[in-house]
C-alpha cells in the first residue's frame, strides 16, 4: 500500500477501524481476538513483507518486523533481517510497544534501559541496541503487536519526525490489511452460518412436512413444483422426482386438469391464494378427492420467492356430502309432495263442501306459498337450483311473485338492500308476503290491470326496513272496519315469528305498509344451522 493512501486513511479518522489508545483486557480477551484474524501461516503468504521492507528502507535499519504478541510468545508476520519465527514474550521489546502510552515506542540504547538490558536478544545475539515501535491496535481497541525496526548500533537521536510519523502511517496500513482479512474471513462464516442455518431450517421443514397427514409441496416464483414431501410418494405412488416442474398435472382426473391449470395460471399471475377441489390419482390407479391449497411466500420488496401449498385428501368427506345431499333433496322432495297432497286433500274436500270453497282456495293458495318458499330454500342438485341465490331476500321475494307476472307491464317493482335469508326465515316470508299480494289481488292495486305493488327493501344497522306500496289500484278512503283472517296472518308472521313491527297507511293513492325486522331473524350467523 502506498505511503499517500495510507496517510489518506488515517486523514478520514481511523477508517481501518483501529482506535487510538490500546484498552486493558486478559489474556484470555486477547486470544479470542487475535484468533478472529486468523493468522496461521500468514508469513508464508508474504502479505505484509513490503511493508516491513518499507519501514527498514524508511529508519534505515537492518531489521524490520511485524509481531503478533500473545500470551507466551510472540509470532512474527513479516521480517526483514530477522530469520526465527517466533521468540519467547519475555524478550519482546514489541509487548512494550503495544501497551504504551505513545503511538510509538523509541529506545535508543536498550543496554541503557533497566527493562531491556537484561533479555538474552540485548545480551546476546543479535545484540540489539536500537529500537522502534509502532503498535497494533484492532478495533475494538485491544493491543496485538507492533510493526519494528531493529539496529544493533545505539541511535542516540532516536527518529526523525518523518520516520516516526512514516512507521504510524505503516502501523496503519498494516492493521488495514489484518482488518481487510478479517472482514472476508467474518464474510465467510456468515456466509458458512447462514448457510448452516438455512440447511437446518430446510431439514426442520422437511422433517414437519414428512410427518405431516397432508401432501406438502412447494414451487419457484413461476410455478415450477420442485419439492413434494413423502405423503405425496405415498399418495400418488409415484417416483421420487417424476412430478417436478408440469408433470404434476398429469396426475388430475382428466376432466379436472384444464380447470386446476387454469386456477394455478390465474394464482401465478395476480399471487392470489390457490384452492380448488379436484380428483387426484391415487397409487392403487383410483382417482380420490383432494383439497388443493396454496399461499405465495413475499420478500420485502413484495416480490413473490416461494409458492407453498397443500394437498388434503377429502374424499370420504365428499361422498359423505353428496349422500347427505341426495338424502336431503329426497326429503325435500317428500315435504313437497306433503304440500302437494295436503292441496288436493283441500280441494276434494272443497268439492264435497261447496260452502266450504271460498275457503279452502284462500287455505290451498297459502298451502302453495309456502311449497315455493320451501323449494325455493331446500338444497338442489345443479340441475334443479334456481336462478336467483338461495340465500337471497330479492331471490325469494321474486319467485314468491312470479305468478302475479304479465308480459305487458311489471306487477311487483322490487328495490333496494338485499338481506340474506335461510330456511328459518322462509316460511314466515312467504305468508307474510303472501298474505300481502293476496290482499292486493283481491282489493287493492293487483285488482286491476293498470295496478303495480312497490316493494323497497332497506338495511339499518341491525333492522331490515321493508316498504310495501300499491300504485295505480283503485282509491282507498278508509281502513276496514275490522281485521280479516289475513290481516291476522301478517301480525303472526312479521311480529310473533320474525319479531318484527308492522305500520299500516290507508292513502288515496293506495295502501302503504312499513315492516320493521331485526336483521338477525332473517338467518342464523354464517356456520351455524342446517347446511345447504
Amino acid at each position: 500500500m502506498l505511503i499517500t493512501e495510507v496517510e489518506d486513511r488515517m486523514a478520514t479518522g481511523q477508517a481501518d477501524g483501529t482506535i487510538a489508545c490500546p484498552l486493558a483486557v486478559s489474556e484470555p480477551e486477547r486470544a479470542e481476538v487475535i484468533q478472529a484474524y486468523d493468522l496461521a501461516g500468514y508469513r508464508e503468504d508474504g502479505g505484509l513483507d513490503d511493508l516491513a521492507s518499507f519501514a527498514a528502507e524508511l529508519c534505515q535499519t537492518e531489521v524490520a518486523l511485524v509481531s503478533l504478541v500473545e500470551e507466551a510468545r510472540q509470532r512474527f508476520l513479516a521480517a526483514v533481517g530477522f530469520d526465527q519465527p517466533e521468540t519467547a514474550r519475555d524478550t519482546s521489546f514489541c509487548a512494550h510497544a503495544m501497551l504504551g502510552d505513545e503511538p510509538v515506542m523509541v529506545i535508543p540504547d536498550a543496554q541503557l534501559d533497566p527493562r531491556f538490558a537484561p533479555m538474552s536478544l540485548v545480551a546476546g545475539p543479535p545484540h540489539i541496541r536500537f529500537y522502534a515501535g509502532a503498535r497494533l491496535i484492532s478495533r475494538e481497541g485491544v493491543p496485538l503487536g507492533a510493526i519494528c525496526v531493529i539496529s544493533g548500533t545505539p541511535r542516540p537521536e532516536g527518529l526523525t519526525d518523518f520516520q516516526r510519523r512514516g512507521l504510524e502511517v505503516l502501523a496503519t496500513a498494516v492493521m488495514g490489511r489484518l482488518q481487510d482479512r478479517r472482514a472476508r474471513l467474518e464474510h465467510v462464516q456468515a456466509v458458512e452460518a447462514s448457510e448452516a442455518r438455512v440447511a437446518d431450517s430446510e431439514q426442520r421443514f422437511r422433517t414437519l412436512a414428512d410427518t405431516m397427514p397432508q401432501m406438502v409441496w412447494s414451487t419457484l416464483p413461476d410455478g415450477f413444483h420442485d419439492y413434494y414431501n413423502a405423503r405425496w410418494y405415498d399418495f400418488t405412488g409415484m417416483p421420487e422426482g417424476s412430478t417436478d416442474g408440469e408433470a404434476w398435472n398429469g396426475m388430475f382426473h382428466p376432466d379436472d386438469q384444464e380447470r386446476a391449470w387454469a386456477r394455478w395460471r390465474h394464482s401465478l399471475a395476480t399471487g392470489d391464494p390457490y384452492q380448488i377441489e379436484y380428483r387426484l390419482r391415487h397409487r392403487d390407479g383410483t382417482y380420490r378427492w383432494v383439497l388443493g391449497r396454496a399461499l405465495p411466500i413475499r420478500d420485502a420488496a413484495g416480490q413473490i420467492t416461494r409458492w407453498f401449498g397443500t394437498c388434503t385428501d377429502i374424499h370420504e368427506q365428499k361422498l359423505a356430502l353428496e349422500e347427505r345431499e341426495i338424502v336431503s333433496q329426497e326429503l325435500s322432495h317428500r315435504i313437497k309432495n306433503i304440500f302437494a297432497v295436503i292441496s288436493g286433500l283441500i280441494a276434494f274436500a272443497a268439492r264435497n263442501n261447496p260452502a266450504f270453497a271460498g275457503i279452502a282456495s284462500d287455505l290451498r293458495d297459502r298451502i302453495m306459498a309456502l311449497g315455493r318458499a320451501h323449494d325455493f330454500v331446500r338444497p338442489h342438485s345443479p340441475q334443479s337450483r334456481p336462478k336467483a341465490q338461495q340465500d337471497s331476500l330479492h331471490g325469494l321475494l321474486s319467485d314468491l311473485f312470479d305468478p302475479y307476472r304479465q308480459d305487458n307491464a311489471p306487477r311487483f317493482l322490487l328495490s333496494g338492500d338485499d338481506v340474506r335469508v335461510d330456511d328459518r326465515s322462509a316460511t314466515p316470508l312467504a305468508l307474510l308476503f303472501h298474505e300481502l299480494a293476496t290482499n292486493a289481488a283481491k282489493y287493492g292495486a293487483l285488482s286491476v290491470m293498470t295496478g303495480a305493488v312497490e316493494l323497497q327493501t332497506e338495511q339499518h344497522g341491525e333492522t331490515v326496513r321493508i316498504y310495501w306500496r300499491e300504485r295505480g289500484g283503485p282509491t282507498v278512503a278508509t281502513p276496514p272496519e275490522r281485521a280479516g283472517f289475513g290481516s291476522q296472518l301478517v301480525e303472526l308472521s312479521a311480529v310473533r315469528q320474525l319479531g318484527g313491527q308492522v305500520t299500516r297507511e290507508w292513502r288515496p293513492e293506495g295502501l302503504e305498509i312499513t315492516i320493521d325486522v331485526p336483521l338477525a331473524s332473517f338467518s342464523r350467523p354464517v356456520g351455524t344451522g342446517p347446511g345447504r
